[in-house]
Order: C-alpha cells, then structure tokens, then sequence
C-alpha cells in the first residue's frame, strides 16, 4: 500500500463526549480540552490535526490553532477557515503567522458553510468561496492579486509575512454541484464524508474527471470516525454504549445546531442511516449510528484491529491518500487507534 496521512479530530465545537447526546463539563470545548487532545494526537503518532469551525459552538480555530503551534514540534495543523467570514488579505497574513509559529506544517481546510445571520443561497455562496480561494492562494504564495469578482474586488500586494513552504494546501469537501465545480478549480484534497465503497467509488471518479477538465488534478481524502477494540464484538458494544443515553428528540436538536443541515453533504449522511439494517451497518464495519447525534461526518469504522486495518486500505485502493479520524472520547481513541491499528499503516504528511 502506498503512504497516506492519518490525522487525529479536536473537538472545537463541543463535539466530544462519554454518550453521545449528554454534554460532559469535562468534555466541552475549551482551551484546556482542545490543547489536550492536540497534545495527544501528537504523541501518539498522528500526522496531521484538524481544527474544525464553528460560530455558535465551542472556541474559534484560528485563536486555538495560535495558541496551540508553540506547543507542538511534530504534528501538521489542518485548520478549518469558512469563507466570507475573514477579509481574504487578513486571514492570509494570520494564516501565514501560524504558519511561521509551527515552522511550515500548516494545512488549510476550507469550508463554505453559510454565515450566522446570513441568507445566501448556494451558488452565490459556493461563488464567494471560490473567489476568496482564487485570492487567497496568491497572497499565500507571496505574488500580487489583482482580481475583480462579484464578492471581491481587490488590486494588492502581498504582505511580508507568508507561509515558509509557500500557500499550504487547501483541503475542501462537498457533494452539491457547486462545491464539486469549485473542488476541481481550486482544492487540493477533496474530502469526503463516510460513504459506502461503492459511493467513495463513484465520487472519486467524477472528481478525478471534473478537475482534469480544468487541467487540474485532485488528491483525495476521507473524514470519518473510527470504534475499534481488541473483538469485533467488544467494538460493537462500545459503538451501542455510545448510544445508549441518547434519544431521538436529543439527537435531532443536536444536528440542528449546525449552519448547514440541509447540505448534500448532510443529506447522503442520512440517506445511509436510512439504508442501514436494523444494527446501523451499512456495510460491513460501517456503521451510521454516530449520525443520530451529529450533523457532518456521520458512520464510523467499527471492528477489531485486523477490521478496520483492511476498511482504511480498501479505502486506499480506490484512491483515498488522507484519513481524518475521530472517536468518542477524544482522546480515549485517539490512543486506541494509535496503538492497535496507526503502526500498521505506512503514513506520513502529504508530500
């Protein structure tokens, strides 16, 4: 199997718990928690972190990803910045200052989730991103930007500070139309959402063709959570543990938290809980209970070491080069997986 990156989740947006569905003082998003979470993705061996965003939930990604890069001396940071929500010159300079701080491991994850507040229909919206992502990887690679577009109309010169290796790569997901269309323009890893093999399949093959139109070509990701233990069935019954206090009125609150329920994205995700048997599996050792009590990346890899070892190359072998893992709690699995199944993975930082 070729190498691929394996990175680790901290739950910045109050996404970490014991049962899903009961908030945990312990658990909830905070400097403290978050820094931990990092801390341990990194001695346990992980390439990168992701950071995700949010505006109602938890602690802001860009002061966390600050704050957190002096502590680290290994580990990648992904950081999650939405669209719209920063002027492009600015977030370009703080972008490059955190990547200054961790001496050039800055990743990027974009995201086009609509603004608090905002009423923006999809294709202006998915429009914007694209315009910001055409700006902001000029000023990151320290070149001019002169460009003129619905949403940004700006002739300007780089500032000083920029990332050390140049723009860091822009990971991106979506499954609408518009958010493929600006994937294959702008992205440089496609993330995707659990899906079947046969589903993960399917949209690596037309992303793959969508950014060879543009003259382009896509590496690609998988962003997913991940149960595993010693037996299949020991797996099985922590994946029923996690559920075991939730019920469905919680559950349906819990989703609706989020800026962008309604996504194709969000969609597909309940179309597999809907296809799913009566155990969630929707194929073997994937399981879609996890969405019950989230919205995004809703099915975990469940199953014994050897299980979920073979799920993460079958993965690979339709193309997928970056996984990014999460498990409850946090930092729980993060060190079951770094023990039981990372060693057996050739992974590293995509190069």
């Amino acid at each position: 199997m070729p190498s691929c990156e394996v990175s680790w989740f901290s739950a910045l947006c109050d996404d970490d718990y014991e049962f899903l569905g009961q908030p945990d003082p312990a658990l909830q998003s905070s400097w403290q928690h978050c820094r931990d979470i990092a801390l341990a993705a990194e001695s346990g061996g992980y390439d990168n972190l992701l950071l995700p965003s949010g505006y109602t939930l938890g602690i802001d990604s860009v002061a966390f990803a600050a704050g957190v890069a002096p502590l680290l001396r290994r580990i990648q940071l992904l950081l999650a910045v939405r669209m719209g929500e920063m002027w492009p010159p600015q977030l370009a300079r703080q972008l490059a200052t955190i990547d200054q701080i961790l001496g050039g491991r800055l990743t990027v994850n974009i995201i086009s989730s609509p603004l608090p507040g905002e009423s923006l229909d999809s294709a202006p919206r998915y429009r914007r991103t694209l315009e910001t992502m055409k700006v902001l990887a000029p000023l990151l690679d320290g070149q001019p930007v002169d460009f003129h577009g619905d949403f940004i109309d700006l002739k300007l010169d780089p500032p000083r500070l920029r990332p050390a290796g140049g723009c860091p790569p822009f990971y991106f997901g979506g499954l609408s139309e518009h958010a493929r269309e600006v994937a294959a323009q702008a992205a440089d890893v496609f993330l995707m959402w659990p899906d079947t093999l046969e589903g993960v399949a399917t949209t690596v093959a037309d992303m793959r063709a969508r950014a060879e139109r543009h003259g382009r070509s896509l590496r690609f990701g998988y962003r997913a959570h991940v149960i595993v233990r010693d037996t299949e069935a020991e797996a099985i019954a922590a994946a029923r543990r996690l559920l075991s206090r939730l019920d469905d009125d919680s559950g349906q609150r819990i989703r609706a938290r989020s800026l962008d329920t309604a996504s194709a994205g969000n969609l597909r995700q309940s179309q597999l809980r809907e296809e799913s048997a009566d155990d969630g599996f929707v194929e073997p050792n994937l399981w879609t209970g996890i969405g019950r009590a989230r919205a995004g990346a809703g099915a975990a890899i469940v199953g014994d070491p050897d299980q979920v070892l073979a799920k993460l190359r079958a993965y690979q072998e339709l193309g997928l080069e970056a996984f990014i893992l999460s498990g409850y709690p946090h930092i729980a699995e993060a060190d079951l997986f770094a023990r039981h199944v990372l060693p057996e993975l050739d992974h590293g930082p995509l190069q």
